[in-house]
C-alpha cells in the first residue's frame, strides 16, 4: 500500500517482519485481560522500587532521544517546515537510529499498563490508555520501514520532551514524601494536547508546501493525531471539570423528604458511617 520499504533499515531488529510487532501487541492485550482475572481476588502489589527504577529508565531514554534528535537534525540542517527522506545523507541514518529507539520504547512502555494491572489500578486502564499504547507501537513499525527520517523527526522530538516530564512525575509520585510537590499533573495533560496539535500543524505544513515526503503518510499521521486530540480532550474534561459548588451540594430541594427535622440522605450517610465504623 505504501510502496517499497526503505532499504536503509533492512536487517534492523524487529523491522523486517511485521509478525513480532503484531504478536507483541497481542501479548500485551492478552496480559491485560488475563492479568485482571488473575488479580481479581488478590491484594495489589506495591512495586515501589520497581516503579522508581522503571520510570527513571524511561526518563533517561527519553532524554537521550530528545538530545540526539535535536543535535542530529540541527547538524543535518533539517527544514522545520518540510524535510524529505534522503537529502541529509548520513544524518538521515542517525535520525533513523534514534527513531528506532523511539519505536522500541513503545514496547517497553507496555509495562505502564502491566504495572497498573498488578497494582489493581483498573481506573487507569482506560480505552485511551490502551488504544494509545497499542497503536503507537504498530504505527511506528510502519514509520521505521517507510519513512524512518525526514519529516518524521518532529513528533518524537516533542514526545520525548513530554515523556521526560511525564515519567519524572510518575517516578516521583511513587515516593510518598514527594507527592505534596506534584501539583502539575493537569499541566502535563495540557502539554500533551499541545504536543498533538503542534504535530498535526507540522505534518500538514509539508502537505501545503511539499518537499517530496509521501503525501499519504502525512494524511495518515494527521488523522491519527486527530483521534488522540479528541480522546485526550474527552479525558481532560472528565478529569478536570469543575466540581459542583459547595452551595449547590448543601442546598436541599424543597420537595425532598424530611424526617424528624433532618433530610433522609442525612440518615443514609450517618448509617453508612456508623456501619463502617462498627465493621472496623
Amino acid at each position: 500500500m505504501f510502496g517499497p520499504r526503505d532499504a536503509r533499515v533492512r536487517g534492523w531488529f524487529l523491522l523486517d517482519s511485521y509478525l513480532p510487532t503484531f504478536f507483541l501487541t497481542g501479548a500485551y492485550l492478552l496480559c491485560i485481560w488475563l492479568g485482571n482475572k488473575f488479580m481479581k481476588d488478590r491484594p495489589p502489589f506495591s512495586l515501589r522500587a520497581h516503579l522508581i527504577v522503571y520510570n527513571l529508565g524511561i526518563t533517561l531514554l527519553s532524554l537521550y532521544m530528545l538530545i540526539e534528535l535535536v543535535l542530529a537534525t540541527w547538524e543535518g540542517g533539517y527544514n522545520l517546515q518540510c524535510q524529505n527522506l534522503h537529502s541529509a545523507g548520513e544524518v538521515d541514518i542517525r535520525v533513523a537510529k534514534v527513531l528506532w529507539w523511539y519505536y522500541f520504547s513503545k514496547v517497553i512502555e507496555f509495562m505502564d499498563t502491566i504495572f497498573f494491572v498488578l497494582r489493581k489500578k483498573s481506573s487507569q486502564i482506560t480505552f485511551l490508555h490502551v488504544y494509545h499504547h497499542a497503536t503507537m507501537f504498530n504505527i511506528w513499525w510502519c514509520v521505521l520501514n517507510w519513512i524512518p527520517c525526514g519529516q518524521s523527526f518532529f513528533g518524537p522530538t516533542l514526545n520525548s520532551f513530554i515523556h521526560v516530564l511525564m515519567y519524572s512525575y510518575y517516578g516521583l509520585s511513587v515516593i510518598p514524601s514527594m507527592r505534596k510537590y506534584l501539583w502539575w499533573k493537569k499541566y502535563l495533560t495540557q502539554a500533551q494536547l499541545i504536543q498533538f496539535l503542534l504535530t498535526i500543524v507540522h505534518t500538514l505544513s509539508a502537505a501545503v508546501k511539499p518537499c517530496g515526503f509521501p503525501f499519504g503518510c502525512l494524511m495518515f499521521q494527521s488523522s491519527y493525531m486527530a483521534t488522540l486530540v479528541i480522546l485526550f480532550i474527552n479525558f481532560y474534561v472528565k478529569t478536570y471539570r469543575k466540581a459542583p459548588s459547595r452551595t449547590a451540594i448543601e442546598e436541599t430541594p424543597v420537595t425532598t423528604e424530611i424526617k424528624n427535622g433532618f433530610h433522609k440522605d442525612y440518615f443514609a450517610a450517618a448509617n453508612g458511617f456508623l456501619n463502617n465504623k462498627k465493621a472496623q
